[in-house]
């Protein structure tokens, strides 16, 4: 199961892709979107079924808001979709209804900063070459003096 959405330019439409995939329909002659936008109606959006077995739909909604919604398998059986952005407990049975999210995602923000020659003619520099490090030379200091021998007379 999925929601695939995507939005209008002027941001005030988001179309939703509803799908279920094969194994969630477990072979279903049909199945039905219901939900808000269709006062839950289990007959008004019918879905496509595709030859792997799974069913689509494709709607348009309103932006920013939330629409609770199911699908409805061959008129008796009431499912949540899998991957619906959350779940809210239903005024009417004991069990949960998915719901789809349709605010408009906010747009990165975008780095406003002049980008003149001026500002990048340094990055375009190649780096100085470097010097070589003098080397240091130890100083030598004049060796300790050892001891003269005491010579001895031989006899």
């Amino acid at each position: 199961m999925s929601l695939k959405k995507t939005f209008s330019s002027d941001g005030k439409k988001c179309t939703v892709v509803f799908t279920v995939n094969a194994e969630a329909a477990a072979g279903a002659k049909k199945v039905f979107l219901a939900g808000d936008f269709n006062s839950w109606d289990p007959t008004s959006i019918p879905m496509k079924k595709d030859p792997s077995g799974s069913f689509s739909v494709k709607k348009q909604l309103e932006t920013n808001k939330e629409f609770q919604f199911r699908y409805c398998i061959d008129g008796n059986t009431w499912i949540n979709d899998w991957k619906a952005d959350k779940y809210v407990r239903s005024e009417f049975a004991s069990d949960d209804n998915s719901v789809v999210d349709t605010t408009v995602p906010k747009a990165p923000k975008v780095n406003k900063k002049p980008t003149s020659k001026a500002v990048n003619k340094s990055a375009d520099k190649k780096p100085a070459a470097k010097k070589p490090a003098a080397k240091k030379t130890a100083e030598k200091k004049p060796a300790a003096k050892k001891p003269a021998a005491k010579k001895t007379a031989k006899k």
